[in-house]
């Protein structure tokens, strides 16, 4: 009996570690900690419509990507005309709304590649989180898991050339926001909105400390949790007037800075590989884009940066993958690549033909990507050679970035989700 019970408890022990892994939350804009990550081995590569758990059609449009607790995906959408928000929550079962919430807004300019909808929102067992503005009013809401209005902030009057797209996240008893906004290139009449990195306390929506950022135009990228080795978590982002740096997330405390590092606007959020800490910059033109390779610590340094060239292209609006010391990076305008962490050397360039706004996740060794066509690309995570191992056509344009939870892979066009995976183990890339 004895060898009977401990193959049984060898058994369950192994299921209940495994079972995470396919079960994962995705509680925010790409995931776990924003590192794009899943180690689910129950979504193909490939795949026809007769493959889909569910599509369903989403009122509006947008870029918000889902954020998925349990049974329940969430995302934003919006009408193009009028503005009006719609909170959407969906089943991960079979597609069916759960409930939608409807806030009516103000129509305002926004970029012509921008939506009404461009926000990520956050989840945590209770609530989600999600934010929206006009010019003269920002607004920062909580739903419990029912629809029902947990809280609901107006964090004032928000100034930008391209419109909202600030993606809220989670820590400890905090939900953070990097309110960055534009004091450059404003239009005659127009003031500088204020920036601020942002903390509130998930249940009650109470502000616990607000940080003055530099204002200089609006950028986009998403914080994550940085953890130094034996030391204590670290708030880390990056923005052109801050450049990289790093708070305390419970207090708001500045820990260090580096600035000066980004000459243009970021928009791609900030990851870790290698001993380093990763952010692009670009613009619109993106033949001067770059990546900054950051060694962080009390003394910060630029340890390299990678631009444009004939032998590598960094992307503007999509961020950074990684496996390992090998980053992957899909350019806006037809390319990807791999290099080095530690060192910058680059593994290889390959053109696409395709262009990415969405930005790239990983599941296990293959790398997952949304083209401007609505078409996802999946590419093997190998550093020696560039590999496709397939493309989906879903058949609409999107601007959106992945999400995987409970083995599944969600899916966001502009008008349209899908589902897609969970049913059988797939054999990983070779």
């Amino acid at each position: 009996m004895r060898p009977l019970l401990a193959l049984a408890c060898l058994t369950s022990a192994l299921q209940l570690a495994a079972a995470p892994v396919d079960a994962q939350e995705w509680t925010r804009f790409r995931g776990p900690n924003g590192t794009g990550v899943s180690e689910a081995t129950t979504i193909p590569a490939k795949w026809t419509a007769a493959d889909y758990n569910w599509k369903v059609e989403l009122p509006g449009l947008g870029h918000s990507s889902p954020a998925i607790w349990g049974d329940k995906v969430f995302l934003l959408s919006a009408d193009p005309d009028t503005a009006t928000r719609y909170m959407l929550c969906y089943s991960t079962t079979d597609g069916s709304l759960v409930w939608r919430r409807d806030f009516n807004s103000e129509p305002h300019h926004l970029h012509t590649r921008s939506s009404y909808a461009s926000s990520s929102p956050a989840v945590d067992a209770e609530h989600v989180y999600v934010g929206w503005s006009t010019p003269a009013e920002t607004t920062f809401k909580a739903f419990n898991h029912d629809g029902s209005e947990a809280w609901s902030l107006n964090l004032g009057r928000w100034q930008s050339q391209h419109g909202f797209g600030a993606s809220p996240i989670l820590y400890e008893d905090l939900v953070i926001l990097h309110n960055s906004q534009q004091a450059n290139q404003l239009k005659e009449g127009e003031k500088p909105g204020d920036s601020f990195m942002m903390a509130f306390k998930r249940d009650t929506g109470k502000e616990v400390w607000r940080v003055p950022l530099v204002s200089m135009n609006v950028c986009y990228s998403v914080p994550f949790i940085y953890t130094p080795e034996g030391g204590a978590d670290e708030l880390v982002c990056i923005s052109t007037g801050n450049g990289v740096f790093s708070l305390d997330p419970k207090t708001g405390e500045k820990n260090w800075a580096l600035e000066g590092v980004f000459s243009m606007r970021t928009v791609g959020s900030p990851i870790t590989a290698g001993g380093h800490i990763f952010g692009t910059t670009g613009s619109g033109k993106y033949s001067e884009n770059y990546v900054a390779a950051i060694k962080p610590g009390k003394q910060p340094e630029v340890a390299y940066e990678l631009k444009n060239s004939g032998t590598f292209k960094a992307p503007y609006v999509p961020s950074l993958i990684a496996k390992g010391d090998a980053v992957f990076c899909l350019y806006d305008q037809g390319f990807a690549a791999c290099f080095d962490a530690p060192t910058g050397k680059v593994h290889w360039l390959k053109r696409t033909e395709a262009a990415f706004s969405g930005s790239p996740i990983r599941i296990r060794d293959r790398i997952f990507c949304l083209d401007e066509d609505g078409v996802v690309w999946v590419i093997a995570a190998d550093e020696k050679e560039y590999r496709l191992l397939a493309k989906n056509d879903l058949g609409e344009p999107s601007r959106s970035t992945l999400a995987v939870s409970g083995g599944k892979l969600f899916v966001r066009t502009y008008s349209h989700l899908f589902c897609v995976g969970g049913k059988e183990t797939v054999a990983l890339a070779r």
